[in-house]
């Protein structure tokens, strides 16, 4: 499995900017030297932002070393795509059990330009319906929950595949001594499990293609009907608010530094350091779903009933 290169590995975490209280005001309009309410702010979140659900992420400062896989690795052997789908086998009753949390819940009750996230495991999109939110949300990398043919382009339901790969290997827990229900999951679904050569990979039911999670893996290419759409949402905004992103990965860094290229308000919150800080005209380093749920509370004039997980 290649190796991936942390840019973050030289950069330390900074001190806070402003206040929370500061902040806040700045991003509801009434701190009126930026001039921006809620709905002119896009949105680009990260792991940080599904941590309290259960998920963790890849660079915060609990966060265990991972080799997430690549497109190359997934595509270069059967081997690799036995070992892929074993581990996301393994892993998705976990994953798939993850409900939104309090910061998603009190994002998706403010009327913000939209949502751009990095994160394949769709609270966003559960906080949206749970909350009837108006605001459009972008898997800017994909989502855990649809699989895609890469032969045909057919796509199917991630439940539909864990059936079948249920079926095809019914002893693969008993065999390598697992249980489901005790392992703890990556933040792209999978799990850390080495005995996997024995794993029979499911085929597309309809042309026999490749089957392969309808997600962004390092080294793939955000498709562009999508980038569109989260460029469309970044540009017609007024500023851009960065939540729990370590903006390692340039598909989300590309998007706060043209914020700042056009002069419009960047803000990150975040409890580590990222790629974009000197960008940063307005920096927190609380808990993600802390300064979101104090960001709705004022957003939504007290109406704290909403934000209960």
């Amino acid at each position: 499995m290649a190796v991936i290169f942390d840019p973050l590995r030289e950069r330390t975490r900074p001190a806070a900017s402003h206040s929370d209280e500061e902040i806040i005001d700045v991003l509801t309009g009434v701190d009126e030297t930026v001039g921006v309410d809620t709905s002119g702010w896009a949105v680009l979140t990260g792991a940080g932002m599904s941590t309290d659900s259960g998920v963790p992420d890849y660079r915060g400062p609990n966060a265990v070393p991972r080799q997430p896989m690549t497109i190359q690795t997934f595509l270069s052997h059967p081997d690799q795509r036995a070992r892929y789908w074993a581990r996301s086998w393994v892993g998705w009753p976990r994953m798939r059990s993850a409900r939104p949390n309090a910061g998603h819940l009190g994002l998706a009750a403010l009327p913000v330009a939209g949502v751009v996230t990095q994160n394949v495991d769709g609270l966003h999109q559960a906080s949206a319906r749970q909350m009837g939110s108006d605001s459009p949300v972008i898997d800017l990398h994909g989502s855990l929950d649809r699989v895609i043919c890469l032969d045909q382009g057919h796509m199917f339901d991630r439940d539909w595949v864990q059936t079948r790969l249920s079926e095809l290997n019914p002893d693969f827990a008993k065999l390598v001594g697992i249980d489901p229900i005790d392992v703890e999951t990556a933040p792209d679904g999978d799990v850390d499990l080495e005995e996997t050569a024995d794993f029979i990979v499911a085929d597309c039911p309809r042309c026999g293609g490749l089957l392969k999670p309808d997600v962004v893996y390092f080294g793939d290419s955000v498709p562009s009907a999508r980038l569109q759409e989260a460029n469309r949402i970044c540009d017609e905004a007024s500023g851009i608010v960065v939540l729990g992103s370590s903006l390692a990965v340039l598909s989300g860094l590309r998007f706060v530094r043209t914020a700042a290229k056009e002069s419009k308000p960047v803000v990150i919150v975040t409890d580590g350091p990222t790629r974009g800080d000197e960008l940063a005209d307005y920096r927190s380093i609380s808990r993600v779903a802390d300064f979101v749920q104090d960001w709705a509370l004022r957003g939504i004039q007290g109406d704290d009933d909403k934000l209960q997980a």
